[in-house]
Parts: structure tokens; C-alpha cells; sequence
């Protein structure tokens, strides 16, 4: 039985060229070191960009402050946001949206119950969009949609991009009752859940 042993023997590896290893040329260690920070920072440049990129135009993680939403949604829950959807087709009744809260310029999540060119009419504790009551299975039986304003009944149309919203906890959410159609400019995208 014989083994392969390796040899050193120079004619012998000179005479099988085919078997010769690649042969790199050596590198100086300040080379090397450089060269893989190049890469270590490349990867991180892409990283970020990559995540700037998406969490821009594609998805983001959003937290739920507070109770508007409630029973639909909870406080401190985290979702997804859409932020790409809206590109493709308009906000649509009945999606939940983040959107740019014209009262104080910070986020809010609500539902959508009327479109452009819907009316919707307020009136005794109940919602009516375009004359037809507004079937809410979202909603506690019996939950009350009051206006908030010192008139029992409240008229609001909405104009060319305009979007009325509520929040499900109607007693607890300042919502459309309060600054009115909300622009689709402000509307960020529905959430995923």
C-alpha cells in the first residue's frame, strides 16, 4: 500500500505545471486591512441605504399611541405600514391608515368611512355616508357616533382628494368630527395586520 507523501523536490512540481496552486502575489498587511474596511463599509453604506429605501417608500414599523382605535386596535401594538399601496390605487373605505394628523402635525391612525365626493351626515348617535346609514361591524353593537360640535347633526362633503376618518373608539378619538376631510397628501398608507 502506498501513500502520497508532498514533496519539495522543485523539479518534480515543475514538472506537473497542471497541478500547481494558483500562485497570488503576496499582499502587505496594510493592503489587506484596507482593503476588507472598503468592504465592511460598502456593506454598511448598502445596508443603510437599502433600509432608508424601504422604510421610505415601501414598508415601515409603526406603534399605536393610544386608545382612538380601540377595539380594532390596542396601545403599544406595532404593525406594518404600507406606504406603497397608495401609489397603485386611493385610500378606499373602510382601510385603517396612518396618517399626518392636521391637528398637531404628529401621526394618527384611523378609519376611513368616506371618499371623494361622499357626503357623510352625522346625526343622532348614527353615521350616514351618501344617505345610506353606515353598517359598522367593526363596532361594538350600538357604539354612538356623535358629532363635536354643540349641533346634533353635522353635514361634511368631501371635496376632489379629500377623505373623511374616524377613529373606532368614537367617544375617545379626535378624528374628521373635529378638523374635517383630511387631504390625501396626509395620508401615509393602510396598515398590515
Amino acid at each position: 500500500m502506498s501513500t502520497a507523501t508532498p514533496t519539495t523536490d522543485p523539479e518534480s512540481i515543475s514538472a506537473k505545471p497542471n497541478l500547481l496552486p494558483l500562485v497570488r502575489e503576496a499582499r502587505t498587511p496594510a493592503a489587506s486591512i484596507l482593503r476588507q474596511t472598503f468592504q465592511c463599509l460598502v456593506v454598511v453604506v448598502l445596508a443603510t441605504a437599502s433600509y432608508f429605501v424601504i422604510s421610505r417608500f415601501f414598508l415601515q414599523s409603526v406603534k399605536v399611541v393610544g386608545r382612538s382605535m380601540v377595539p380594532t386596535l390596542c396601545d403599544s401594538q406595532h404593525y406594518l405600514l404600507n406606504r406603497w399601496i397608495y401609489r397603485v390605487h386611493p385610500p378606499r373605505h373602510s382601510d385603517i391608515v396612518v396618517l399626518v394628523d392636521p391637528g398637531d402635525n404628529g401621526f394618527s391612525v384611523k378609519r376611513v368611512v368616506a371618499t371623494p365626493g361622499d357626503s357623510i351626515y352625522l346625526k343622532d348617535g348614527g353615521v350616514y355616508v351618501n344617505g345610506c346609514k353606515l353598517d359598522e361591524p367593526y363596532l361594538a353593537a350600538g357604539t354612538p357616533t356623535f358629532t363635536d360640535s354643540k349641533y346634533r347633526d353635522q353635514l361634511t362633503l368631501c371635496g376632489k382628494d379629500q377623505f373623511f376618518v374616524l377613529g373606532d373608539n368614537r367617544l375617545n378619538s379626535i378624528d374628521s368630527r373635529v378638523y374635517g376631510p383630511v387631504s390625501r397628501r396626509n395620508i401615509l398608507g393602510p396598515l398590515i395586520w
